[in-house]
């Protein structure tokens, strides 16, 4: 995914490329790099330009230096230098991010949190768990395997558990699990002079609290803008006794949209529902080999007692029927749910081949779910009336969806088409009360829309809240606001 932002950065879909330019704050002294290697040791620090690039993209400037502290003390030692000698601090994860929130758009120091890779506490009796930053997704449930606990955020790529909580991520199973944001207890974040804070008191892991602010969630979807988050507290949750997954066409868009909402409404915890448009079903059935019809489709999935899952199917079944669905395709071993779910997570590869030679691009929005139905209807029409190639696919039972679109980067005309649609996609969902985005995040790309959604007194609020946290504007410069 990392290539989608270098194109984007490039294409000038959005305005990085001035900006990038033009606030640059010069070059490292050499000093000032030999303090960065006596906090994390020299082979911890690198100014080489291969390495700088690997953590920047295309058109905006990479960092200067890159440094892999080891631990929060070294995190905190860093801050502090930076800040006190004003050189930008921009946290970086796995770099799976996709609104440009790892640019170095005034250069600085990047600070790779990928070495602090330790799981520090576990907490089976309590449904918790404590990562360090460089712990990803997958690395977690590996190692939660034998205790019967799982973390079950899952945006498709393998993302750091604390990327997630800078960027708010979410994915496939937030209808019954929610969101990352739902799903953080506590957060040790370095603040930009240095300060330690957790967020919701030191080694605390309560399910719920009605003491003061709410700190967590200050600091989840922040996007290193306020303070580098080197720890996580997550709330885990049993695996399902059983898993079912089903995938069913459907004649229309509204259909398969219907049928999600009808789903809800009735109840039926489902743990996934997925819409893939036939453009992206024609892709996938090549791409991953499988047989599907090419229609607009639904991959659903349930959890729970084998019980309970025969109720939860029969009754999905008779939904999707009621609204015209066909060619049922149930899959209950754990192989056959892989191969299906795998085809739905390599949709981004799949698209892309629809196109050989062409770069792609993603967006997304979510809006409430009675608008769902409208929104996918016209965005499918305006996919037609754009001439664009590009697909649906989304996380329908929250009502998030996204776009993916394939262009060639010399055609001026398709890009001109191309930030038109990206453009009235967003404003098609503020218009509908929904969000410019529903797990992408803000980062360089969405910040106009964000001020069309929240408005002056929102935005207003977010920069005193952003001054007052980091009054030289040092952490993650440029993004959000």
């Amino acid at each position: 995914m990392a290539s989608l932002l270098r194109a984007a950065a490039t294409w000038g879909l959005f305005p990085w490329r001035g900006y990038c330019s033009g606030v640059r704050q010069g070059k490292l002294s050499k000093d000032f790099v030999e303090a960065l290697k006596a906090i994390v040791g020299s082979p911890h620090v690198s100014t080489a330009a291969t390495v700088r690039e690997q953590h920047g993209h295309d058109e905006c400037q990479p960092p200067d230096a890159v440094v892999w502290p080891q631990n929060v003390e070294q995190v905190s030692q860093l801050a502090a230098l930076c800040y006190r000698q004003g050189v930008p601090i921009i946290p970086f994860g796995t770099g799976t991010g996709l609104e440009g929130g790892v640019c170095a758009v005034q250069g600085g120091v990047c600070v790779n949190l990928t070495h602090m890779d330790r799981i520090l506490a576990l907490n089976p009796e309590d449904f918790s768990v404590v990562v360090e930053p460089g712990v990803t997704r997958k690395a977690l449930n590996t190692h939660l395997r034998d205790c019967g606990l799982w973390f079950p955020v899952d945006p498709g790529a393998d993302a750091s558990l604390c990327g997630m909580a800078a960027t708010a991520a979410s994915g496939t199973n937030a209808v019954r699990y929610g969101t990352t944001r739902e799903n953080i207890l506590n957060l040790e974040v370095v603040l930009p002079g240095g300060q330690v804070l957790h967020t919701a008191g030191k080694g605390r892991h309560f399910r719920k609290s009605a003491a003061g602010y709410n700190l967590t969630g200050l600091f989840v979807g922040s996007e290193g803008t306020l303070g580098l988050i080197t720890a996580a507290t997550l709330r885990l949750h049993p695996i399902p006794e059983a898993m079912v997954a089903a995938t069913c066409a459907f004649p229309s868009v509204q259909a398969a949209v219907d049928s999600t909402v009808h789903i809800l409404h009735a109840a039926v915890p489902v743990a996934r529902i997925e819409f893939l448009d036939e453009v992206m079903m024609d892709a996938c059935n090549r791409h991953s080999k499988l047989n599907c019809p090419v229609a607009p489709t639904l991959f659903l999935e349930f959890h729970g007692s084998k019980q309970a899952l025969a109720e939860q199917v029969q009754q999905a079944e008779k939904i999707t029927q009621d609204n015209g669905a066909s060619h049922f395709l149930w899959a209950k071993e754990a192989e056959e749910r892989s191969q299906l779910w795998a085809a739905r997570h390599n949709a981004w590869y799949a698209a892309l081949a629809l196109r050989p030679g062409s770069k792609g691009y993603a967006t997304d929005v979510c809006v409430p779910i009675s608008r769902l139905p409208e929104i996918l209807v016209q965005t499918k029409e305006d996919l037609k009336t754009s001439g664009l190639t590009g697909c649906i696919v989304g996380h329908v039972g929250d009502g998030n969806f996204h776009c993916i679109l394939m262009v060639d980067p010399e055609d001026a005309e398709e890009l001109r088409r191309l930030k038109a649609f990206v453009h009235q996609l967003g404003r098609r969902a503020l218009a509908l009360h929904g969000t410019c985005t529903g797990e992408h995040g803000i980062g360089l790309g969405k910040r106009q829309l964000l001020q069309d959604e929240v408005g002056a007194v929102g935005m207003e609020t977010m920069r005193q809240l952003k001054a007052t946290l980091d009054p030289r504007g040092l952490m993650n410069p440029g993004k959000v606001l």
